[in-house]
């Protein structure tokens, strides 16, 4: 009986053969083959789904273009065209996926897709947060393409707002790329927001000088300057009481384009020197006071002033 219980025991031990019969190969082999003909039909079909959903996605999103065109604005008919043509792919995708398996049920292709979303959007936040916020950009529209902007010390001109970043190009001619997270949730300067905007430049002229004489030469003189908006009035007024001169303060306006405004402001201040020149009302300059140290033959210390 022990005999027989050992000789079970090492029949049990014994490691299981793989069967390496032709036979069970080929048999196998025929089923898999059997299995695949079946399918031809499901996988043609799923393929005709497939290209249908596909020729449908690419046609909504030229009619999204189209009438983003229509309303100009093209790069929210990109971003929102692109979403959908593969939203639509992918739906087509999933009910390919059911026609071939016919086991797979559509609910089970959505959860799965929900958890996988999950962890995609943890791998992907930072594209994820940039294409949203692009999205709610183009949607509200806080600047227009060709608008130039001062975003986190950038200046320069929306040349296109794209899924993941907003290209600027700068008064000197370089590029700049802003992921759309860091426009939306910082100030936003809009230079050309309104057709015409407010310049100012500071000039000193002595205590001496008639004031209101001076400031009424100004705004005459700034007035005529080549660039300055006839719409509203020049403005030159007292602004500060310095320690060698009084200021005052040139207000003008003109077209809101940087390039007006630089060449503008080149202008004016040319003029405010000519016409001040002109008028004999003096301009100091800033005054200091030294004081110098010497040491007599004893030893002894004195001290000099001089202006």
């Amino acid at each position: 009986m022990a005999e027989h219980d050992k000789a079970a025991g090492g029949e049990q031990d014994q490691p299981q053969q793989i069967d390496m019969d032709p036979g069970v190969i080929m048999e196998r082999l025929d089923s898999w083959l059997d299995g695949a003909v079946r399918l031809v039909p499901n996988i043609v079909v799923a393929l005709l789904v497939l290209a249908l959903f596909y020729g449908l996605a690419v046609l909504v999103r030229r009619m999204v273009l189209a009438h983003a065109r229509r309303r100009e604005r093209e790069n929210l008919g990109e971003v929102l065209g692109g979403f959908v043509k593969w939203a639509m792919v992918l739906l087509g995708f999933l009910l390919a996926a059911t026609i071939v398996i016919p086991s797979l049920r559509p609910g089970d292709l959505i959860a799965g897709l929900g958890v996988s979303s999950v962890a995609i959007g943890f791998a992907f936040k930072d594209i994820l947060q940039n294409w949203l916020a692009g999205l709610l950009i183009l949607l509200r529209q806080p600047f227009n393409i060709r608008d130039q902007i001062e975003v986190n010390g950038h200046h320069g001109t929306v040349e296109r707002i794209e899924t993941r970043a907003t290209i600027i190009k700068t008064h000197d001619g370089r590029r700049i790329v802003i992921p759309n997270s860091d426009i939306y949730t910082n100030a936003v300067l809009v230079k050309t927001a309104y057709a015409i905007r407010r310049s100012q430049y500071d000039v000193g002229i002595g205590y001496e000088d008639d004031i209101d004489r001076a400031c009424e030469l100004l705004e005459q003189a700034v007035a005529k300057v080549e660039g300055v908006s006839p719409e509203k009035e020049v403005q030159a007024l007292p602004w500060d009481l310095a320690a060698s001169w009084v200021t005052i303060r040139v207000r003008w306006w003109t077209d809101s384009q940087q390039s007006t405004v630089t060449r503008t402001h080149a202008r004016v201040v040319k003029t405010i020197k000519l016409t001040l020149e002109g008028a004999n009302v003096d301009m100091p300059g800033e005054t200091r006071l030294c004081l110098l140290q010497r040491q007599d033959e004893d030893g002894a210390e004195g001290a000099a002033t001089g202006d």
